[in-house]
C-alpha cells in the first residue's frame, strides 16, 4: 500500500531500483531507456517509473539529496514495496588526481561521519559496505559491456558547502589523510546502512562530476543528461 511519500502500490515496482539523486535524471532514464514505462510515484515530486529494459521490468526513482531523503526513500522500497536490489547511480567529486570527469566508479565502501546508523539501528560503525553479489554483477557488466570502472573508497558527507577555517579544516584534512577517499558524495552510507538492516541488497556506481584537486566540474544539463555510461551498466545490472 501506498506510504506518506510514494504512491505506488505493491506490484508497481520491480526488485531492482536505479536510484539517482535526481528526480529529472529518472524521468530522462525512463524515457530514454525503458519501454513502456508507467509513472509510479510523483509525490513530493520524487519521480518513480516502471518499465521494460531488455524485455526484463526494472524500476527507477529519485532519491533527493542526503542521506535523510534516500534514507527514507530506500527505507520504504526495501521494507514496504518488496524491493530487494537498489543500485544508486549517482554523481561524485573526486580527491583523487588520477580520476577525471566522467569516470565511472563502483563503491567499495562508504565511510562518513554521520550518526545515520547509530540513530537508526544503533550501529557505531563508521563504514557501510555494498553487497558483494551485487558488486560482482556490477564489474561484469561493466567488462562485457567494455566500460572501464574504477573501485573507490566513498566519503559519504552531510555537508556539501564547507567553512574550511579552523578545526573544521583540521578535521577535514585529518579525514582525508586517515580515509583516503577517492570521491565524496551523500547518500551511499545510508543506503549500505539500510540494506544492511533489512538484510536486502545495495550498491553504488558513481560518475565523476567534478574534481577537487583539478578544480574542474560538469554542468547542471550533464549531470542530467550525459551520465548514460553509468546509466547503461546499472541497467545492464539490473536485468542480469
Amino acid at each position: 500500500m501506498p506510504t506518506p511519500h510514494n504512491s505506488a502500490n505493491k506490484g508497481d515496482i520491480a526488485k531492482t531500483v536505479l536510484m539517482p539523486g535526481d528526480p529529472l535524471r529518472a524521468e530522462f532514464i525512463a524515457n530514454t531507456f525503458l519501454k513502456d514505462a508507467k509513472c509510479f510515484n510523483h509525490v513530493r515530486g520524487m519521480l518513480g517509473f516502471t518499465g521494460y529494459y531488455d524485455g526484463k521490468l526494472v524500476s527507477v526513482m529519485g532519491s533527493g539529496m542526503g542521506m535523510p531523503s534516500i534514507g527514507i526513500y530506500s527505507y520504504e522500497l526495501f521494507k514496504f514495496f518488496d524491493v530487494d536490489n537498489i543500485i544508486r547511480i549517482g554523481t561524485a567529486g573526486t580527491f583523487n588526481p588520477n580520476l577525471e570527469l566522467f569516470d565511472v566508479c563502483v563503491a567499495e565502501k562508504a565511510f562518513s561521519e554521520s550518526t545515520f546508523a547509530r540513530c537508526a539501528a544503533g550501529i557505531t560503525d563508521s563504514y557501510m559496505y555494498p553487497s558483494e553479489s551485487l558488486n560482482a554483477k556490477i564489474k561484469q557488466s561493466a567488462e562485457e559491456l567494455g566500460i572501464k570502472v574504477h573501485p573507490a573508497i566513498v566519503h559519504s558527507s552531510d555537508v556539501f558547502y564547507y567553512n574550511l577555517e579552523g578545526k573544521a579544516k583540521e578535521e577535514r584534512e585529518k579525514m582525508l589523510k586517515e580515509v583516503k577517499p577517492d570521491v565524496v558524495e551523500m547518500e551511499s552510507f545510508a543506503l549500505f546502512t539500510n540494506a544492511r538492516i533489512l538484510n536486502k541488497n545495495a550498491a553504488c556506481i558513481l560518475t565523476v562530476s567534478d574534481s577537487l584537486v583539478k578544480h574542474t566540474e560538469t554542468t547542471a544539463e550533464e549531470r542530467q543528461k550525459s551520465f548514460t555510461t553509468m546509466m547503461k551498466l546499472a541497467l545492464r545490472t539490473a536485468t542480469r
